[in-house]
């Protein structure tokens, strides 16, 4: 049994740490707060579950199971976190072999798995808040959808409590504690220490502000997010209105159906700008609401004038090559880093903290190959075969 602290209560360190406790880990949480953050790129209303990853079979596989792994959470937690309304990735062209749709469309149905092309007439009948004249195929990944995601952390935070993790919550890391090219603990900004074998940093796009000698790997970007309340409900109703992504190889865009507050959210999935989590910068630009107004005018014409009722900026860690970053520091021993989700990791919440507890107990998983420490990776070298290359 070792010592672990957990850096970070988004959903890399609440899964950590539930994972590590099950191994029988003392495990201690440690957060500034209150949570789940305010500013944690987990608090919001939701995010996208899907297995569409192009031709990346890692992902794929790995997100058909956590998807298994969702619909369990759903009946641990006594409540619906996760929505299986479908996905749709479409796009302005027919697919060809090499667009993200296509072979997001050719590996799903190898896998065997639910999906339906859209270049049917009849079937875009389905989805009426679309515009019929803009769109023309893609792929409807059918048992997908999203997951509530604020009420998600803030359901397993409870957990880590009843399962014996130490929380220790309103707090804020300093630095690690070093002794040679040793980790033996953290130190907060009250000058307090706190002594482990183990110190797990999952801190998201703070990354790269809080260890500097990151700052080669990790870039924090914002995104910009909105929340909408139609006019016409009825049309963003889930039935008739899944998660999509509307080109979003160009676009960048993608969004939910209706919520139970009637919010329909939008957002971009693009270059995004480089700031601080902390930033007086992170804020959505008028520049950011002019292009989402052109998006919805052409793509859903009845949303053209929704109000805005809610913006955010969402905060990626974004690694050169769009893959996590879950590993040991080969140059500090007892550091292992779980960050670089580049804006595409809260699917994978069932299986994450499975993964980091692996990399600290260095115990062989397959995936930890590709979410390795690689200071050789440049940026430019990004694979995320979804995100928009353009500047929204």
């Amino acid at each position: 049994m070792s010592r672990i602290i957990v850096v970070g209560a988004g959903i890399n360190g609440v899964t950590a740490a539930i994972e590590l406790k099950k191994r029988g880990h003392q495990v201690v949480l440690v957060d500034p707060g209150p949570l789940p953050h305010p500013l944690a790129a987990s608090t919001d209303i939701s995010k996208a579950v899907r297995a569409a990853y192009g031709a990346d079979e890692d992902y794929t596989a790995l997100a058909e199971r956590s998807i298994k792994l969702w619909r369990q959470w759903n009946e641990e937690f006594g409540t619906k976190l996760y929505h299986e309304v479908g996905v749709m990735f479409v796009c302005r062209q027919k697919m060809e072999p090499g667009d993200f749709e296509y072979d997001s469309w050719k590996l799903l149905e190898k896998r065997g798995l639910k999906v339906a092309r859209m270049d049917a007439p009849q079937l875009w009948k389905r989805f009426p808040a679309w515009n019929p004249e803009l769109y023309r195929d893609g792929v409807l990944e059918i048992e997908a959808g999203y997951a509530e995601s604020g009420r998600a952390v803030a359901m397993l935070i409870e957990r880590t409590k009843s399962a014996g993790v130490e929380l220790r919550e309103r707090v804020k890391f300093s630095q690690l504690d070093e002794r040679g090219n040793r980790v033996t603990g953290i130190v907060l900004d009250d000058r307090q220490r706190i002594a482990a074998d183990f110190v797990v940093m999952a801190v998201g796009a703070w990354t790269p502000y809080v260890l500097p000698f990151t700052r080669n790997f990790f870039r924090a970007t914002g995104q910009p997010v909105f929340h909408l309340k139609p006019l016409e409900r009825d049309l963003f109703e889930p039935d008739r209105f899944p998660v999509f992504g509307a080109d979003i190889t160009t676009t960048g865009y993608y969004g939910f159906p209706i919520n139970r507050d009637g919010v329909v959210k939008i957002a971009n999935h693009g270059s995004g700008r480089e700031m601080s989590p902390d930033s007086s910068d992170r804020v959505v630009t008028a520049d950011d609401e002019k292009n989402l107004r052109e998006f919805l005018a052409s793509t859903f014409p009845s949303l053209a004038d929704a109000p805005i009722v809610y913006s955010r900026v969402c905060m990626y860690c974004d690694t050169h090559d769009g893959h996590f970053w879950i590993a040991r520091d080969p140059e500090r021993d007892g550091l292992v880093v779980a960050a670089g989700d580049s804006g595409h990791g809260f699917k994978f919440a069932p299986v994450l903290g499975e993964i980091i507890a692996d990399a600290v107990e260095g115990k062989d998983n397959p995936l930890l190959d590709k979410f390795r420490w690689r200071p050789e990776v440049r940026a430019g070298s990004g694979t995320d075969a979804a995100r928009s290359k353009g500047t929204q």
